[in-house]
């Protein structure tokens, strides 16, 4: 996510991204729902505990303009699906700023400061299919990384608001 820029593909014909485009969301009329991804700093396993699942839920619950649907942590990095709470729709970037910068003032360990990385990725999905993808994806996270034998057993995922896909 840090540093990087724009290469070229071995095909040549699309750069290859190292950091995310921050496209403004587009309004349709299937529901906007956001896929959000956001890094510890250097990829430190910090975020896998309880106290930090309960400081992230509590900067979701507190950072009102988006709502959080649902969500897993890993040790270094969490994955979100998020849909607005306000018309028009404010900056999901701007958001996510300021929910990181909730938890980086409420963490309990000073020396571990900063939390994360300065970007995020983020992704409108366009379809029932994409939503449905993406959350089997993310839900097997623990899964691939050797945390857990079943996505159910990680106990740092959850779900705060129903963003159901519909239409």
């Amino acid at each position: 996510m840090e540093g990087g820029g724009e290469s070229q593909n071995t095909e040549g014909t699309l750069p290859d991204r190292h950091r995310p485009a921050h496209l403004l969301p587009i309004e349709t009329e299937d529901p906007l729902i956001i896929f959000i991804t956001v890094c510890t700093k250097n990829r430190r396993p910090l975020l896998a505990c309880d106290d930090a699942h309960g400081l992230i839920r509590e900067a979701w619950e507190v950072a009102k303009l988006w709502q959080v649907g649902r969500y897993v942590i890993m040790p270094d990095h969490l994955h979100l699906f998020a849909a607005p709470a306000v018309r028009p729709v404010e900056s999901v970037r701007k958001w996510t700023s300021y929910w990181k910068s909730h938890v980086s003032r409420h963490w309990p360990q000073r020396t571990e400061q900063p939390l994360w990385q300065t970007d995020i990725w983020d992704t409108q999905l366009r379809a029932a299919e994409s939503y449905s993808a993406k959350w089997t994806y993310v839900q097997n996270n623990p899964v691939r990384a050797g945390l857990v034998t079943k996505s159910d057993a990680w106990p740092y995922q959850g779900e705060i608001h129903s963003l159901p896909w519909y239409r």
